[in-house]
């Protein structure tokens, strides 16, 4: 392993793709992934004798637990204050799994980026002298063992010094971190969860029932995806990690309201069964229902760790403080839209199963409904609507497997969803929503075909700002929206009396006015009462990626900003009252908040571009 020769034209490859990968992560805004900043591919050996890695408990999960404390203690007689210690899994991280390019370029020594990495000294202040230090990293069971090698020379010319022997889950194909999606029906809750256990090893299940009552068992659907699949480096490459299995179940005939108990299971051909934990959740209400409902909204959220790894100059510093603001207050919501950049993996694959244990409290509770944004999607000649490197070469393919929603066809990711009194229109903003399209045909639809006696309160969903937003971004290209967005739809905003528009990609917080064709209809206010005059447009990006600019002048549609980490919720109350609230992250407080108050006859009174016609005749 140590002393596998390598050719410069394979560092020449691999440096060449983790290069378009980083930059296309830069352009995208939000500052780069940190995974993407070790050059691997340029990894040497360089063994330093009394060097070692050391890792303890050796084995994890004795009591079923799917994420552990590692205890990882080092020594290099010559250290440096840029040595690091990666986390590689699969434990067995060497030239046996490099593809090689063709049969003139030798693969390189590594050629997989580690799942998360951490300084030497991060927790050793005297390390540069001493040589020594200790680190207590977190693990997630993740299908594969884990070692733990120590590197000098920095991230970006990285010489491997040491590695540690295997640290392994005891059962590391155990099903792990359920997630929770409405179903296409109202009464239809779809659980999806990964494991290692493939068709032709196991039977997936779940073990499911109003709590007290006799359980059932439902099958479940087991998909994954190749490295084929994926559309270029990083996620092709040096970030490709194989995804395990995704199974989904769909849990149907739901009773309104009532707590379900549910577990997920594996029957192993052998005779036995492997149990995943128990959680509960509440039923979604029947449409029209007049009851308390509580939904929670953001964007651009991604994951961090626990343990403080993988940082780099600030990539999503508050998102443990929105993921445990919901945890706290999981209470009290009902429903969670996560609306476009949702791991910001950007071709890291391991990345995903770190974001699914992240939020697997609040998704394992309550559906957690998730859209498209450029992270997830955007590759040049994939079809996305945006021909910008975002994605890091993932062009949809983990996000539209590893969560569920309930969209006719998952690859094109719009979807609509009906809760209680709401109706959510979700778009997909990285492909094509302009007029003529089928995507504008689906919003069309979704926003007409609303009941608003039963439902009134119509929700628009994006991730990109089809809308309103001050961002500099947008100042620097003399607009103030993405091409095209509010032109090709807010006529259909103001004839379907869409209550709230809400976006993500702007990392940060921004409310208009009732605004329609940039000029605000009603003035800006804490209290809306009687007919709709227009839409309110919100950008909630701030969930936890790194935060936006806004112009310095502040246009006259723009009625409250906010350059923070934060949240939305709404609050139906019942059929005439329904409560928006801003909240921030670090500590759950309300920063912004509007009522609105209106009765059906408000829903169906003319205003501006949304009378029907009329006829004299009597």
């Amino acid at each position: 392993m140590l002393s596998l020769p390598r050719t410069a034209a394979a560092v020449t490859v691999y440096a060449l793709l983790a290069l378009i990968a980083s930059a296309g992560a830069a352009a995208a805004g939000g500052g780069v992934q940190p995974l993407s900043r070790i050059a691997i591919h340029r990894a040497t050996a360089a063994p330093q004798p009394g060097a070692f890695v050391d890792a303890s408990p050796a084995l994890l999960g004795l009591e079923g637990e799917d994420r552990e404390w590692v205890t990882v203690t080092y020594s290099n007689p010559r250290p440096s204050k840029d040595d690091w210690i990666g986390v590689f899994s699969p434990a067995n991280f060497n030239d046996s799994i490099c593809p090689q390019e063709n049969e003139w370029v030798e693969s390189p020594l590594l050629c997989t980026a580690p799942i998360k990495f951490q300084f030497a000294n991060y927790t050793n202040r005297d390390y540069g002298n001493t040589g020594k230090g200790s680190l207590k990293l977190q693990l997630i069971n993740q299908r594969e063992g884990f070692s733990f090698a120590l590197f000098s020379g920095g991230l970006s010319n990285p010489k491997l010094i040491a590695h540690s022997k295997s640290v392994t889950f005891i059962n590391p194909k155990a099903p792990v971190f359920p997630r929770l999606a409405q179903g296409k029906s109202w009464n239809e809750m779809t659980v999806t969860w990964t494991s290692g256990y493939g068709t032709n090893e196991a039977t997936p299940f779940v073990r499911w029932g109003i709590q007290g009552q006799i359980q059932i068992l439902s099958p479940a659907g087991t998909l994954t995806f190749s490295r084929e699949t994926m559309c270029g480096p990083p996620a092709r490459t040096v970030g490709w990690r194989d995804p395990g299995f995704i199974h989904t179940s769909f849990l149907k005939e739901l009773w309104p309201n009532l707590l379900y108990t549910y577990q997920v299971g594996h029957h192993i051909f052998n005779g036995s069964i492997v149990w995943g934990h128990q959680y509960s959740f509440k039923a979604p209400p029947y449409p029209g229902e007049d009851s308390l409902q509580r939904v929670v909204i953001f964007g651009d959220m991604g994951k961090a760790e626990v343990d403080g790894s993988n940082e780099f100059n600030g990539f999503e510093p508050a998102s443990l403080n929105t993921t445990n603001q919901l945890i706290k207050d999981l209470k009290n919501i009902d429903v969670v839209f996560h609306i476009g950049d949702i791991a910001y993996a950007n071709g890291y694959l391991s990345q995903w199963d770190q974001f699914t244990a992240q939020v697997e409290p609040i998704a394992s509770t309550v559906p957690y409904m998730v859209a498209s944004g450029n992270h997830e999607r955007d590759w040049p000649g994939s079809g996305s609507f945006y021909g910008n490197l975002d994605s890091g070469g993932e062009c949809g393919v983990p996000a539209q497997n590893m969560f569920y929603v309930p969209a006719e066809n998952r690859e094109q990711f719009w979807y609509s969803m009906d809760y209680g009194m709401f109706r959510f229109c979700i778009s997909n903003t990285e492909l094509d929503w302009r007029a003529g399209t089928e995507q504008y045909r689906f919003i069309e639809h979704c926003l007409s075909s609303v009941d608003r006696q039963k439902q009134p309160w119509l929700i628009f969903l994006a991730h990109r700002v089809l809308g309103y937003s001050s961002a500099t971004f947008y100042a620097d290209e003399g607009t103030t929206e993405e091409p095209m967005g509010r032109e090709s739809l807010q006529s259909l905003w103001q004839k379907h009396k869409v209550d709230i528009a809400m976006y993500g990609h702007v990392h940060g917080y921004e409310r208009t006015c009732p605004v329609y064709e940039n000029a605000c209809v009603a003035k800006g206010s804490n209290l809306y009462t009687g007919a709709f005059t227009a839409t309110t447009h919100v950008v909630v990006g701030g969930g936890g990626a790194s935060l936006a600019d806004y112009t310095a002048v502040r246009a006259r549609w723009s009625h409250v900003r906010d350059r923070d980490f934060g949240f939305a919720k709404l609050t139906a109350f019942n059929h005439t009252t329904l409560l928006f609230e801003y909240k921030k992250s670090r500590d759950g407080s309300v920063h912004d908040h509007f009522t609105v108050s209106r009765d059906y006859r408000d829903v169906l009174a003319c205003g501006v571009d949304n009378c029907p016609s009329t006829t004299l005749a009597s």
